[in-house]
This record gives structure tokens, C-alpha cells and sequence, in this order.
């Protein structure tokens, strides 16, 4: 039985995707690894390092379902080496087939750690293909629900307290901006990270030193992976940029659930994420309707965190290689992916159901009876008395509307400065949220036009 969370036959479903999984389940693993055998292979047989017929025949044995898997896990054991075991069945498949001396010509110039990481790669670039698609998802659904709310009007609140008038569309076009600034990190990552790796024992090609750059070339290009300049067997910074976008990615996913968890109180109710009959807010109160879907992407964007603070440890190697960093790569980088794409398919989830309560918006603009739009009063007399002077006017009155719980607008009318300057029909259309969104309308106009564009 599976002992992780995002294995879980109970809960994986919650914590990742299938899609994300099959990226790196053992078998999609091992087919990394033998792609990367057969295009080394065919790479060198192009040149002329081995026989045409060794290539393809190594290419026709190098099938996931070709290797015993529990043959292959005695290997590792006894070994303590994944590879080895890899090559050994391989050759075995091969002289199954009839092609003994092809057995022989495996991992030709390669070291161990040429085969992982160029798997993980390719792992890596299956995961921004599905993280791509997801992409493309919100900026669907985020366009749609930002245009749909552009004007409706809620309060803006900064330290947890209502500070102006927003929209919501407004803040729905802010969480579309920086999605499509996360998908531009992930397309001009692609040179840095989408990049092969040979380079032989100690990254010096010496053991194919005549034809090691053109082997290495188009190895590469057979797998769609980037040549590099020079091995980077010590120089895992590619991983750690791509594990701190995926990380990022998990970030926003969980600001907005945070987002929704905050406006989903009970003294709030603006959002609530999707509810049906059946679901469940607790086992003992019946009345319950808890915001359990972004609880759970906000705790898969923090475990995110975490395993992109993982992955600098692999800035960190000693001399031409060591395993430290590999092995903890090895566990953080396909569960960062799997938690990361459970994350965003999460928040989709929510977002495309979302409810959102627009009357409720609006009556919570008046929890402080006028008290929001203190700045828009402030402007409007310090055109009359100078800034300075009107912020300590509206100050005194705002203090005291708050601790005696009196409307704004009346301890204005009755204030001596303020009533030689504004008039009550000034001050209720000062006090009117509608009038002060300032231009919020226009910048979710503005964020809209480029994803036309």
C-alpha cells in the first residue's frame, strides 16, 4: 500500500493530478532512463562509435514493460546503484532478442548520473506541458470572471481591515496578471532547464573524447532537449529556477484560496467555494460549510515552499560530483510537480464554481457607516484647506464616528471646518463607494486587452 500522501488511494486525488502522477510513476522513471539510453545509442551510431544495428536493436529492447521490475528492484538493492541493474536487465532483453553483442554497447561514454538527470529533465518537461495547459485554463477562466465582476463593487482592505473601494473583478484581474507572468517564467526558463546532460565520468567526455560534442548534440536533439555548453553535473541551478516557478505557481493558487477562505467567514460571506448537496463541513456540526478545498491548496502551496527551499541544496554539490543533492532531487522535484499541478487543478476547481455574492459585497461597504471613504473626504476638503490640514479634520471626525459609533456623515455635517466647505449633498456623494473605485474599471479593461492581443 502506498505510504504518501499523493499516492493515497483515499486522498491523492486531492493532493495531485493523474495527469502529474504518470509523469513519475516508477514506469514513466525507467522509460526516461532507457530513452535516454537509446538516443545516446543512436547518437553514436550515427557517427560510427557503434553499429547501426546495435542502436536499433537497443532502441527495440528498451521498453519500460521489457525490464522485471522486481528483478530491477533486487538489482538496486544489491547494488545501491540504479543504473547498473538498468543496464545489466537491458543487455538481458537484448540477448533475449537475439542481439548479444548490442548488450554489450550500452550506456557507451555515459556515467549514471548522465542517464538520471537527463530523465529528470524530460520529467521536467512533461510537467510544464501539463503545467501549460493549466495555465491556459485560468487565463480562460479568470478573464471571464473578471469581466463578469469588472464593476462589482466591495470593499478594498488592506491589514485585514476595509480600507477603499474596490471591485472584485478588479482583484480577479491582479491574480489573472501574475498567472501570465508565471507562465512567461516557465516559457524563457525552458533554454536554462530543458537541457540534456552527457558528459562521462567526471563531465570530461573523455571516454568518447573524438566525437564526445557531436554525440552529445544529437543525443539532444533526439530527445528535444537543449545541447549544453559544457557538462552540469555540479551546476543544478536549472532545477532550482524550474522548483521555485513550480513553487510560485503553488503560491498564487494558494493566495487566492487564502483569499477566498478570508472572504468566506461567516461575518464576511462575499465568496464561498463550490458547495453541493452532500459535501460535508463537519462530523459533528451540521451546519457547517467550510471552505475545505483551499484549506487543502493552501497547505499543498506551503509543502511547495518547502520543497523549492529543497532544491537549492543542489547549488551545493563537492568537487566533480557527489549524490547528496541527486537523491534529494531524486524526492522533492516530482513531488513539488504532483502537489504543484494538485494545486492549480485545485483552484480551478474553485474558480469555476466559485460563488460570488455581489449583494453582500455592497452591504459590507457600509459596515462602518460612511467610515471608507474617509480619504475621498479628505481630497475633496484639503482642495479647500490644504492636505495636511483636512487629513487632521476628517481624522478627528472618523476617530470619533468609530468610538461612539455614530455615522460618518453626521459628526462631518456637524464639524465647524467641514461644514464651510462641503454641503450634505457633497458629503453623500463623497460618502457614495460607487464613486470611488477610481480607476479599477480600466485596469481590468487594460489587463483583458493584452490576453485579446
Amino acid at each position: 500500500m502506498p505510504s504518501h500522501i499523493i499516492d493515497s488511494p483515499f486522498l491523492k486525488d486531492l493532493y495531485g493530478t493523474p495527469e502529474m502522477r504518470a509523469v513519475f510513476d516508477d514506469q514513466a522513471v525507467l522509460q526516461t532512463w532507457l530513452d535516454a539510453e537509446v538516443a545516446l545509442a543512436q547518437a553514436e551510431a550515427e557517427i560510427g562509435v557503434i553499429p547501426q544495428t546495435a542502436a536499433i536493436a537497443i532502441e527495440q529492447a528498451a521498453k519500460a514493460e521489457k525490464i522485471d521490475s522486481a528483478r530491477m528492484k533486487q538489482g538496486v538493492d544489491h547494488t545501491l546503484h540504479p543504473i547498473v541493474p538498468l543496464i545489466r536487465l537491458l543487455k538481458e532483453v537484448c540477448e533475449r532478442e537475439g542481439h548479444s553483442e548490442a548488450g554489450e554497447l550500452i550506456h557507451w561514454g555515459a556515467t549514471t548520473q548522465d542517464i538520471m538527470d537527463t530523465g529528470v529533465v524530460l520529467q521536467i518537461k512533461s510537467a510544464i506541458a501539463i503545467f501549460e495547459t493549466r495555465l491556459a485554463e485560468f487565463e480562460r477562466v479568470l478573464s471571464a470572471l473578471a469581466l463578469e465582476h469588472r464593476d462589482a463593487i466591495m470593499p478594498g482592505r488592506t491589514h485585514g481591515q476595509h480600507a477603499l473601494p474596490i471591485t472584485f473583478g478588479f482583484k480577479v484581474a491582479i491574480w489573472l496578471d501574475e498567472f501570465r507572468r508565471h507562465a512567461q517564467r516557465l516559457q524563457e526558463c525552458k533554454p536554462r532547464v530543458l537541457v540534456g546532460q552527457f558528459g562521462g565520468a567526471v563531465g570530461t567526455l573523455a571516454g568518447v573524447a573524438e566525437h564526445g560534442f557531436e554525440i552529445r548534440k544529437r543525443m539532444m536533439a533526439r530527445l528535444g532537449l537543449a545541447d549544453p555548453v559544457i557538462t552540469w553535473h555540479v551546476a543544478h541551478d536549472g532545477f532550482a529556477e524550474f522548483a521555485n516557478i513550480a513553487a510560485m505557481l503553488a503560491g498564487t493558487c494558494g493566495k487566492i484560496a487564502h483569499e477566498v477562505i478570508s472572504l468566506q467567514k461567516s461575518e464576511v460571506m462575499e465568496l464561498e467555494e463550490p458547495w453541493a448537496e452532500g459535501k460535508v463541513g463537519s462530523s459533528t456540526m451540521p451546519h457547517k460549510r467550510n471552505p475545505m478545498i483551499c484549506e487543502a491548496i493552501v497547505a499543498l502551496a506551503r509543502m511547495a515552499f518547502n520543497h523549492a527551499r529543497a532544491a537549492l541544496d543542489g547549488l551545493i554539490p563537492e568537487h566533480e560530483r557527489d549524490w547528496i543533492y541527486n537523491h534529494m532531487e531524486w524526492a522533492t522535484i516530482p513531488e513539488l510537480c504532483v502537489m504543484t499541478d494538485g494545486a492549480l487543478a485545485q483552484t480551478l476547481r474553485v474558480l469555476s464554481g466559485l460563488h460570488v455574492d455581489a449583494p453582500r459585497m455592497r452591504a459590507n461597504l457600509d459596515a462602518l457607516n460612511g467610515l471608507m471613504l474617509s480619504e475621498a473626504v479628505m481630497f475633496a476638503l484639503g482642495e479647500k484647506v490644504g492636505r495636511q490640514t483636512a487629513h487632521d479634520v476628517v481624522y478627528e471626525c472618523a476617530m470619533h464616528a468609530f468610538n461612539h459609533r455614530e455615522p460618518f456623515r453626521e459628526v462631518l455635517l456637524r464639524d465647524a471646518v467641514v461644514a464651510v466647505h462641503l454641503d450634505a449633498a457633497d458629503i453623500d456623494r463623497l460618502l457614495d463607494p460607487s464613486h470611488y473605485t477610481g480607476l479599477a474599471g480600466e485596469m481590468v479593461d487594460r489587463v483583458l486587452a493584452v490576453g485579446k492581443a
